[in-house]
């Protein structure tokens, strides 16, 4: 059989299991936009899988598990995100396919939400005059004065804005500081950070202002956990800073709890690595092929730079 048509058995498998698992959500509640095409979706991300590569440049479709490359479709298509939209891309992890959003994603994701009107992001360089207070307990955005000319000097901070259907204005402020921690704990290369310091400081303070607005939203919890997920594929360790018992408890539940997309088995293009159950004792096992798997490089589909 050959490579073409053993890619186009994977890729109808794969399609064929992901929209199976996506009209159950439907049938739970799940809302799909209106003006969204998952056919067209997939086959977007399809061709931007052909592209994606490993570290040692291995195309993603012959490393990755059928099971991760179907669970991040499923997860793009609950978000409704396109690829190609430059809304999200995939990026590989040692075996594992992880789909990450990009800033124009998050704020499409957002959009979503019954409450959130719209959502922008900015950066403070310096020389910018910027001015903000505590009003009632939230941060309001008081002025930001700027010059084209600053965009080329030192970035100082960024924040992000969500407008609510009410007209409320809700801001979240990143420092500096706050923002190069960010990117510590991010598994992108930092030399991203370090080639669009702009762009991606407004990627950082938007994905923050969305992670709280999303998760005190009314929204389906489908849609919830689905964009929690790709938020969380983006950082290492974020959320246990943030609250390290609620995490490991989690992190026990979704080990105890996690269902896979089931996938019908093809000839592989090559032999696909053992999927080891923790609960018939191996936790040990997986918890080294984590570690493993998390000192991976990331490489994008596109190695010329990131999608916003």
């Amino acid at each position: 059989m050959s490579n073409q048509n053993q890619l186009a058995i994977i890729q109808k498998d794969i399609t064929d299991s992901v929209n199976h698992k996506l009209n159950d959500l439907q049938k739970e509640g799940l809302v799909i936009p209106p003006k969204y095409n998952a056919s067209n979706a997939l086959k977007s991300a399809f061709f931007k899988l052909q592209e994606t590569k490993d570290k040692s440049g291995r195309p993603a479709l012959e490393v990755c598990t059928k099971e991760s490359i179907a669970n991040s479709l499923l997860d793009m298509v609950v978000q409704g995100l396109s690829p190609a939209k430059t809304q999200c891309y995939f990026v590989v992890y040692g075996t594992q396919l992880k789909m990450e959003r990009s800033y124009f994603g998050t704020q499409a994701v957002l959009k979503r939400l019954t409450n959130v009107k719209d959502i922008w992001a900015n950066v403070i360089f310096e020389g910018d005059v910027f001015d903000y207070e505590i009003d009632g307990g939230r941060e309001k955005l008081l002025k930001h004065e700027t010059n084209f000319l600053n965009r080329d000097k030192d970035i100082l901070g960024a924040y992000a804005v969500v407008k609510t259907n009410d007209d409320e204005e809700i801001l979240t402020v990143m420092t500096r500081k706050e923002i190069d921690i960010a990117w510590g704990q991010s598994k992108t290369s930092q030399g991203v950070h370090k080639k669009f310091p702009q762009e991606m400081a407004k990627r950082t303070v938007i994905n923050r202002a969305a992670k709280a607005y999303i998760n005190t939203s009314d929204d389906s919890d489908l849609l919830v956990d689905a964009i929690n997920r790709s938020t969380e594929n983006e950082y290492e360790n974020e959320r246990k800073e943030v609250n390290p018992e609620y995490e490991a408890q989690k992190e026990i539940e979704q080990k105890a709890n996690q269902e896979l997309i089931d996938i019908k088995r093809s000839e592989p293009l090559r032999k696909q690595p053992e999927i080891i159950d923790v609960t018939e004792g191996n936790q040990a096992s997986t918890q080294q092929r984590n570690k493993e798997t998390q000192q991976e490089d990331v490489v994008d589909s596109k190695t010329n730079g990131p999608n916003w």
